[in-house]
């Protein structure tokens, strides 16, 4: 149905309101149908100059085709027949779940009824206004705002919106102040991960060793590993095999001896398992062709699902300790942090974190040392004396 070349309706005095009728484009049942609508513009002790100025406004946005007639699609119907299908499947698996998780649960309830016109920079300010007083952290609050910001970047660029209303959108500051990103100390982590069972032990080993992310760790194959380095060529996560995550991500790193040599120790461990009453034996590795993985499935030698590793083993280790915050991310924000706590310099960090960005480095894995800190003031206050003596 093509778009109405023009509008120009009176605007009319009713009772103690002036309205405006004017035509738009409505979606319903899969068809497009043009209905008259009636818009609440003033009240009625406004004069006729004013009130004619507002609905000028009002209808600028048709007149001039910026309201598109796709905009008319609901916002629940946009995510179901467009975002859904033809938007999520290029993400990794586990964006995918955050993004229908926060979709469900947040922004469906608030805007699944509205037409996509009607998701106004306005409303969407409103409605994070409103979370003012809510408990989610504001963390959880950014994410909902990237989530609804690229659904409507993609009705933008799909061509049912002209411009996308969650851009410039501010958040209500957060309560808390901003926190330093766990890590796990040195002499935490051999007591941890001496109680995790092989070859999940090996897994966190590498992890905190090396700095790859779970992806790219469950999907590491032994033509990867060499005498001295690993290659990142490609990630597994929940079913989804790809690239790593940037280009940075792509590339061969060097790792230390006591990496390989426990990398090397699968191909001849054997893990007890039970069954029932009984106990079986598995060995670690049941293949260790090039193509094949280098933590594989005990019972199948199929790839490991990140989360079960997570929740049977790393978490129960770590609360035994109590330190229940480890999870994967953890473990290479510890990678980060050590590098600092030996002196690594702030580019040779990025290229073994393989950030395209040494800002990224600094600013979001490595986190503050104490220690490290008092060595810089003693010193300071060393320097401050010499300077006295002279």
């Amino acid at each position: 149905m093509a778009r109405r070349r023009f509008q120009d309706p009176t605007p009319k005095r009713e009772g103690k309101w002036w309205f405006l009728l004017v035509w738009q484009d409505e979606f319903k049942e899969g068809r497009t149908q043009r209905r008259r609508k009636r818009i609440k513009l003033a009240p009625a002790s406004m004069p006729v100059r004013e009130v004619n100025k507002i609905a000028a406004e009002m209808l600028r946005p048709l007149n001039q085709g910026l309201v598109t007639i796709g905009s008319a699609t609901k916002f629940q119907d946009f995510i179901t027949e467009v975002y859904k299908p033809i938007v999520m499947p290029l993400m990794a698996a586990s964006t995918q779940d955050r993004y229908a998780g926060v979709l469900k649960n947040y922004l469906t309830p608030a805007f699944g009824e509205l037409c996509l016109r009607e998701i106004t920079a306005l409303s969407v300010q409103r409605y994070f206004s409103g979370m003012a007083s809510s408990p989610l952290e504001h963390e959880s609050k950014d994410k909902i705002r990237d989530v609804l910001s690229s659904a409507c970047g993609a009705a933008v660029q799909y061509g049912f919106l002209i411009k996308n209303p969650v851009e410039g959108i501010k958040l209500p500051p957060p309560k808390k102040g901003k926190k330093s990103k766990p890590y796990v100390t040195p002499d935490q982590f051999e007591v941890f991960v001496a109680r995790i069972r092989e070859p999940y032990a090996s897994m966190v080993y590498v992890a905190v060793y090396t700095g790859l992310r779970v992806s790219e760790l469950v999907g590491l194959r032994w033509r990867n590993v060499h005498a001295d380095s690993i290659t990142i060529a490609e990630r597994y996560c929940r079913g989804d095999w790809g690239a790593p995550k940037s280009e940075s991500s792509s590339a061969t790193v060097p790792v230390n001896a006591c990496v390989i040599d426990r990398i090397m120790g699968l191909k001849s461990l054997e893990v007890r398992v039970k069954a029932g009453r009984a106990v079986r034996r598995h060995r670690v590795v049941k293949s260790d062709g090039p193509d094949d993985l280098v933590f594989q499935s005990l019972r199948t030698g199929a790839p490991m699902r990140d989360n079960n590793i997570l929740v049977r083993h790393i978490k129960p280790a770590a609360r035994e300790l109590n330190i229940g915050w480890v999870n994967w991310r953890v473990l290479r924000t510890s990678f980060a942090t050590w590098l600092k706590l030996a002196g690594a310099d702030v580019k040779d960090a990025q290229a073994l974190m393989r950030h395209s960005r040494a800002s990224t480095t600094l600013d979001i894995y490595q986190q503050f040392v104490p220690e490290s800190q008092r060595k810089v003031v003693t010193k300071l206050s060393r320097l401050r004396s010499s300077a006295a003596a002279d």
